[in-house]
């Protein structure tokens, strides 16, 4: 049987591209089929009834209707806006970076739900985060975990070793944390202390399961993290430079 011709999903806005004079490609990330691209016809008019519902990282309930390239957004009802949350410049800093790495990572039309709500938890993170830079580095390691590149934390990769009470060292291309023994003759290895690679495995720990969870990476961690996911995406997430220049800029004073 064919597919209806119609049909409802909840998503979550990635990015936009304009399409002729009064049109966008929206590419969203959707709780049923995953990633996709759709068509809005006539959202750039002032006279638009979704313009303001397809935000820059909002959740919304669509009804689609299938096309032959593309499918077309018929109607969208906002189901959480993220403006408020992402307009501190370091909150849009982040968001846009969880949003880049989403859409960087996963193919189109692969529903992956567990994704869909890792990225609306984070996203839903940043009205209360003070430090919003502090998410991505558990979101990232979560991230590879569902994708099936997660770096084992428990004992080096390359031996078997258990790393319990050690240093290691994260080796990108063995995929994980190697002990003093295996660590290769690299001079851009990431090193961590006993105390680093705790915080490694419990950033990474699923809430709910046996190992305790955390929230928040050492500065150690934040980097050997980083280092996986360009490793695997294969180049640096072109958000990453805009967070680390906020990061570097004085605090303002009232």
């Amino acid at each position: 049987m064919s597919a209806a011709r119609s049909y409802k999903t909840r998503a979550i806005v990635l990015r936009a591209r304009n399409l002729g004079e009064a049109d966008k490609i929206f590419t969203l990330f959707s709780d049923a089929r995953g990633k996709l691209d759709a068509v809005a016809k006539g959202v750039r008019r002032a006279k638009s009834h979704v313009a303001g519902r397809l935000e820059f990282a909002s959740e919304a309930f669509l009804t689609m209707h299938r096309g032959r390239n593309l499918d077309i957004i018929v109607s969208a009802d906002i189901v959480r806006s993220r403006f408020a949350s992402v307009v501190d410049p370091g909150a849009f800093a982040t968001a846009h970076l969880l949003v880049e790495l989403v859409d960087a990572f996963c193919e189109p039309d692969l529903p992956m739900p567990e994704v869909y709500a890792l990225l609306g938890g984070a996203l839903g993170a940043l009205a209360s985060s003070t430090e919003p830079a502090t998410i991505v580095p558990r979101f990232e390691l979560r991230l590879l975990d569902l994708l099936g590149f997660a770096p084992p934390a428990d004992a080096c990769v390359r031996c078997g070793a258990p790393l319990e009470g050690g240093s290691a060292w994260a080796d990108l291309e063995a995929g994980g944390l190697v002990c003093e023994r295996c660590r290769p003759p690299a001079n851009d290895l990431c090193g961590l202390d006993s105390a680093d690679v705790e915080n490694f495995r419990a950033l990474g720990a699923r809430r709910g399961g046996s190992a305790k969870a955390a929230l928040a990476a050492t500065p150690a961690v934040a980097r050997a993290v980083d280092a996986f996911v360009s490793y695997h995406l294969g180049k640096r997430p072109k958000s990453r430079r805009l967070l680390d220049e906020l990061s570097l800029r004085p605090a303002v004073r009232a």
